[in-house]
């Protein structure tokens, strides 16, 4: 299907409140010539936040020599009317809702690190999530039937299979820096420049796995294999673990890659083998207040502000659709066949082509068999979880948590019911009433 844009597109950013973020996006957008001019069009519930993004944009926009229409919603359809694409950043309960998600398990003894994919605070995370994307897709497919949805909201794999299967939307492609910037590590540690190298990653959003990684013609895994026997400090990471022991290089941190196995997390010699800091997130958190609380009150006083591009993906596929200039990125999609030893209603992430015909992910085939194993594993606790939320079905959240299994190493299936329940309770009105109620098993 072929995807026409004007040169002047309309960019709808939903969440624009999330300043750090959305700075670094527009930066990236007037980087670009022929973006420049684009309507870039901010959408925030929370007035101060949105009153903030849209000074950075116009501080951006300066800073780059760009003329773009700045505009600034508190009502999302008319943000969205006649978008052509629209970035989602929302973090539906803000701080508040991501310390429950790691209090009410930590006092279960439940370890988590990050807390935004797997794992009872990625469950909570996407059942808080759900109502806004539902909502987002019926105003889409109202206003703007024909913009691309680029979804960086996680837990991502939830997110995107939850926008297939609940709101008809094809036109949807989730985005994470994750493989880009692990195959940057990768390079910098092997001393070779990325630029020269060719790779190949697929699996799923935060668990995909470096399949290909060369520079001349030469498999560069020999090199990383002596790097790391000569090195035990870099065998004190849980993400060269499991390339020994798997075979491939996982695409996310350790931090992130600990939660979503069974093996880490639960004890406390692997703990402190693997140098894992138990609730890092909470401390991110702090932070990207603070840096937003910085960056307020810089547009406030006229201070000067450090203007970076991010390198993401988003406003690479917005140029590559406006300009037909052909990439390669790395997109979440749903599978159907893409990778064929997964399954079909998942969402995987694989090299995607785009170009003015829009965006073509590519068939990996089958992933290694030790590979496919832990992303099913990934993907049936991702399932349960829409379920539960596409079916009306609060069983199908416990469900999902006995199935994870990070958690299902570390609780008894009745703690995990308990935990449930005290999580509903929690986050209460956030959730769709169907999902509210406390069970009995």
């Amino acid at each position: 299907m072929s995807t026409a844009h004007p040169s002047a597109p309309k960019i709808t950013f939903v969440g624009a409140g999330s300043v750090v973020f959305t700075q670094g996006l527009l930066a990236d957008l007037f980087a670009f010539d022929e973006l420049k001019s684009a309507h870039i069009a901010l959408h925030d519930i929370d007035a101060e936040r949105l009153a903030t993004a849209r000074a950075a944009a116009e501080y951006i926009a300066a800073e780059r020599g760009a003329r773009p229409r700045v505009t600034a919603h508190a009502d999302r359809r008319e943000a969205l009317a006649g978008a052509d694409f629209v970035i989602n950043i929302v973090q539906v309960g803000m701080g508040e809702a991501t310390r429950t998600d790691f209090e009410v398990p930590a006092r279960y003894g439940l370890r988590q690190t990050i807390g935004d994919t797997l794992g009872v605070g990625g469950i909570f995370r996407a059942l808080r999530t759900f109502p806004l994307l539902k909502a987002l897709g019926e105003d889409i497919a109202e206003v703007c039937p024909d913009a691309w949805l680029l979804n960086y909201t996680n837990p991502m794999a939830m997110n995107v299979q939850y926008l297939a299967e609940a709101t008809g939307l094809t036109r949807v492609v989730g985005l994470c820096h994750s493989v880009y910037w692990t195959v940057q590590g990768l390079c910098e540690l092997l001393k070779v420049p990325y630029e020269e190298v060719t790779y190949q990653a697929a699996g799923v959003n935060h668990q995909a796995w470096v399949l290909r990684l060369e520079h001349g013609g030469e498999d560069l895994h020999p090199r990383l294999d002596a790097l790391i026997a000569e090195d035990p400090q870099l065998r004190r990471r849980v993400r060269m673990d499991m390339y020994r022991r798997l075979g491939h290089y996982p695409t996310e941190t350790s931090e992130h890659s600990s939660e979503y196995v069974p093996w880490y997390l639960h004890h406390d010699s692997e703990v402190e083998r693997l140098r894992l800091p138990v609730g890092a997130y909470l401390g991110i958190v702090d932070e990207n207040v603070a840096e937003y609380e910085r960056t307020r009150d810089a547009l406030a006083c006229g201070a000067p502000l450090t203007v970076e591009g991010t390198m993401e993906y988003a406003p690479q596929i917005i140029h590559s659709m406006v300009t037909g200039t052909p990439r390669t990125v790395y997109g979440n999609v749903p599978n159907h066949g893409l990778i064929e030893n997964l399954p079909a209603r998942g969402t995987v992430e694989v090299p995607c082509l785009v170009d003015s015909a829009g965006l073509q992910p590519t068939r990996v085939g089958a992933l290694p068999p030790q590979l496919a194993a832990l992303n099913r594993a990934y993907l049936s606790t991702t399932d349960l979880v829409v379920r539960a939320a596409t079916e009306d079905d609060p069983r199908h959240i416990r469900h999902a948590a006995m199935a994870d299994p990070a958690t299902a190493a570390t609780l008894r299936v009745e703690e995990i019911w308990q935990l449930c329940d005290d999580m509903v309770r929690a986050h209460g009105d956030r959730l769709q009433p169907g999902l509210r109620g406390v069970l009995a098993p």
